[in-house]
């Protein structure tokens, strides 16, 4: 038995010990259901054809598995995915993101090309409250190529893109209809690319990534709005904006940027609930840096790295996905090629301990959600074309497979919308 086992298992044993475990957890669920007068719905967004017109050192080249945006409607009670429909795209929709008020839905199509510098597009959808069916608005050029990443800013007047081949973030206008208007700003990342091997990679690590050119990976508002953040991949560095929420423009803060250490490759981050710490996850090094964050100032300094990776591992892994738990007790990281969410204890200051890691029951993770209610956690493992759902110990942090998968072709992300709330 190798250390990762032993250290699943032994996980897996505390975490059952610990949690009194299904039939609270159970109850608690089926009182969710009772209150819940709606469906609620959760939107897969899929690879759903090749990437083409990418340079050879492009190592994650999904085949193109998927039909476009999958809809389901979740069990309250088992967690348990039932298909409600589909919104066929050949544009590989693989990111989404709703309105506040759960009416609007946006996708970014990773691989569409449009126009002499191959742009990709962002979608903008209505969402039926009745039964959480889409009907398409619009769609506008995303601001480079390879749109990856797309969020809402919390004013609701603008959605934010991070374009990962065209090495650029973009702001697109939300129309009073819902449509997207064309982009009030685009900032197309500079600098010195990092090396192709971090230091900080696991021993006898193979992983190499982005290290090739500029790779805006992520785009996301604080909870004021008056900042933005987005990482560059290529550049090793979270880059930090104020953001003018009447036209839409980006002006850098002072500083600009931070530096992560060269060729970690800095993918995703999450706020913790208080808004005071974030966390950022690296693709290349499997580390996840704490960092202090002044809200004020919109300042990060970093304060604590920690390894995505159980004690002893060695080998090649890409850190993917990274949340924290709403209430703030927990952090989930993905990993790649290890298959396995590793699992955290916030401390009181914001630090991170290792707890275990849960095997995905599938290959290459590369997202996971949790449900509104926070007692379910759906991984979308994109080589294995399934989502797996877990139970949350949401006392001591674990995950025990339900034994539901729902077959989905090379699943990106999932995101939820309950129908049972008023929008």
């Amino acid at each position: 038995m190798t250390p990762s086992d032993r250290s699943r298992r032994s996980f897996l044993r505390s975490s059952v010990a610990l949690a009194g475990t299904i039939p609270l957890t159970a109850a608690r669920s089926a009182a969710v259901a009772r209150e819940g007068e709606g469906p609620l719905m959760a939107y897969v967004g899929t690879f759903s054809s090749p990437l083409r017109d990418v340079l050879p050192t492009q190592v994650d080249l999904p085949p193109g598995n998927g039909r476009g945006i999958h809809l389901f409607q979740m069990d309250r009670t088992t967690g348990a995915l039932k298909p409600a429909g589909l919104h066929e795209m050949g544009t590989s929709p693989s990111c989404l993101a709703l309105s506040a008020n759960g009416t609007r839905l946006y996708s970014a199509n990773e691989t569409d090309r449009v126009g002499d510098d191959k742009q990709g597009t962002v979608s903008a959808f209505a969402v039926d409250r009745a039964d959480g069916h889409l009907t398409p608005l619009n769609s506008v050029q995303s601001g480079g190529a390879g749109p990856t990443y797309v969020s809402v800013h919390p004013s609701g007047r603008f959605v934010l893109v991070a374009n990962y081949f065209g090495g650029s973030v973009a702001v697109l206008p939300i129309l009073p209809d819902g449509r997207l208007g064309e982009a009030s700003e685009i900032k197309t990342d500079a600098g010195t690319i990092g090396p192709a091997r971090t230091k900080n990679a696991p021993t006898g690590s193979f992983a190499f990534s982005g290290h090739d050119r500029t790779h805006a990976h992520m785009i996301q508002a604080d909870a004021s709005g008056r900042f933005v953040l987005h990482v560059d991949l290529g550049l090793d560095q979270i880059f930090v904006w104020k953001f003018d929420d009447r036209k839409g423009v980006l002006t850098p803060n002072e500083p600009h940027a931070i530096a992560l250490p060269p060729g970690d490759g800095p993918r995703h981050f999450h706020f913790h609930p208080n808004g005071r710490w974030l966390y950022s996850i690296q693709e290349e090094a499997s580390t996840i840096v704490l960092f202090d964050y002044d809200a004020n100032l919109g300042r990060l300094a970093p304060r604590q790295t920690i390894s995505t990776l159980p004690p002893g591992f060695a080998g090649s892994n890409f850190g993917s996905e990274i949340l924290v738990s709403a209430d703030g007790r927990f952090v989930y990281a993905g990993n790649r090629l290890h298959d396995s969410i590793g699992i955290f204890a916030v401390g009181p200051r914001g630090d991170l301990t290792y707890v275990g890691e849960e095997w995905t029951r599938g290959n290459y993770p590369r997202s996971f959600s949790f449900d509104p209610a926070g007692q379910f956690l759906h991984c979308c493992n994109q080589r294995g074309d399934n989502i797996a759902t877990f139970r949350v110990d949401r006392k001591a942090g674990g995950l025990q497979f339900t034994g539901h998968y729902t077959a989905v072709g090379n699943p990106s992300c999932i995101i939820f919308l309950d129908l049972g709330k008023v929008g």
